[in-house]
């Protein structure tokens, strides 16, 4: 992946972690009591069916969009939520804890694949930047008009304004004008 300057490798990284995305807020959705049960964290259950709502959208922008690598740096902050979370599932009364530090463990370990993949795109797109095929123009001198100002300055004066773009003759200010 990282020997790539073309990103090929980080882009179908990119892909496999949007339908994990999915496919973990899928179950989060669904089952959120089974897997608080699982974690000894019961009290986190509606938390554990938003979490995976997040997932969901953030699987889905990864494979919609060209550059996934922004929704990438997403699910790496959700993975800190999610490390924040378990972590109070660590506590000495929880009989799961034993659970808990192997998901711990697997979130690390996705959040290093995102993080890797994320700066994966990054340096991609920074090498095609270099090569020239993705170059920045500047429109700061345009004006979005077919000639200067001053050549279109009155060009208008001539045009007949049709009945129904008047203002009614009951309206206007001043009658008779």
């Amino acid at each position: 992946m990282a020997h790539r300057s073309d990103g090929q490798g980080a882009h179908t990284l990119a892909q496999g972690l949007g339908w994990f995305s999915i496919g973990l807020g899928l179950a989060e959705v669904v089952a959120p009591g089974r897997l608080a049960q699982f974690l000894g964290m019961e009290e986190r259950t509606e938390l554990i069916r938003l979490y995976g709502l997040r997932e969901i959208a953030t699987g889905i922008g990864i494979l919609s969009q060209d550059d996934p690598a922004p929704w990438l740096w997403g699910r790496v902050g959700g993975d800190v939520l999610d490390l924040g979370t378990l972590a109070a599932g660590l506590r000495d009364h929880n009989p799961q804890r034993q659970n808990v530090g192997i998901a711990i463990a697997a979130v690390a370990g996705v959040m290093a694949l995102d993080v890797l993949c994320a700066r994966a795109l990054g340096a991609a797109a920074q090498a095609r930047s270099r090569r020239g095929r993705l170059q920045l123009r500047d429109y700061s001198a345009r004006s979005g008009m077919p000639r200067p100002p001053a050549a279109m300055r009155g060009a208008a004066r001539d045009f007949p304004v049709p009945r129904d773009m008047r203002i009614p003759e009951a309206m206007r200010p001043y009658p008779g004008r």
